[in-house]
């Protein structure tokens, strides 16, 4: 879609939201014997070998760029999984099927950086980006069907990074229908648009690790 490099029609850029993806909590498996990490951001650990464990997926990638831990495959990302998600995709033109939140941002950072712990990698990959085409088609299939008389638009399911690309398209769209009719509805668009955010505040972030 065109936009997708645009700085100007994007809330936040791709790294950004890529940066708020590696919050996401995923399972690894570690190979090494570790005491707990005390961060500002929660308590992870104690880490034995072998004993599979929780932890935010950018420590995940921390520990499996150092070769301390495998990264489990989430339930989402297997062949069969992601085969039933594109066939509904395809069979459904007015809707979209759940997915995680961030499931395009996770599935980069896992091909990224442990492309060796998915199975069937290849495939996999091949499935997420038809999944994340033939939904982006959908949406542009729907931005075709707004008109004059279109109040709002009710798009569910959508992940972060299609909201992030959609989003402006939607607001500049209605904002020219009403533009010549009610001045004040684009003042307020206006305001609400500056006043956006992808997710809620949680808290400090990770620049302070440790306690």
């Amino acid at each position: 879609m065109a936009g997708q490099s645009d700085p100007h029609l994007s809330i936040f850029s791709p790294s950004e939201v890529e940066f708020v993806a590696e919050d996401e909590i995923v399972e690894i498996v570690p190979n090494i014997r570790m005491d707990a990490l005390n961060m500002i951001c929660g308590d992870f650990g104690p880490f034995f070998p072998q004993i599979p464990t929780k932890v935010p997926l950018w420590l995940a990638v921390a520990l499996k760029k150092r070769s301390k831990c495998t990264i489990r495959t989430p339930d989402w990302m297997t062949v069969d999984r992601l085969t039933q998600v594109l066939e509904a995709e395809r069979e459904s033109p007015r809707e979209f099927q759940p997915l995680p939140f961030h499931y395009i941002e996770i599935s980069k950072l896992l091909f990224d950086h442990a492309r060796d712990d998915i199975s069937d990698a290849y495939l996999v990959r091949s499935l997420i980006e038809d999944i994340r085409d033939v939904r982006f088609h959908k949406v542009e299939t729907g931005l075709e069907t707004i008109s004059g008389r279109t109040h709002a638009v009710k798009l569910k399911n959508l992940s972060a990074m299609e909201v992030n690309i959609v989003r402006p398209f939607m607001v500049r769209t209605l904002q020219a229908f009403y533009k010549h009719d009610s001045p004040q509805m684009i003042q307020q668009a206006d305001n609400i648009g500056s006043r956006a955010t992808l997710v809620t505040d949680r808290g400090p972030r990770r620049d302070l690790r440790r306690r």
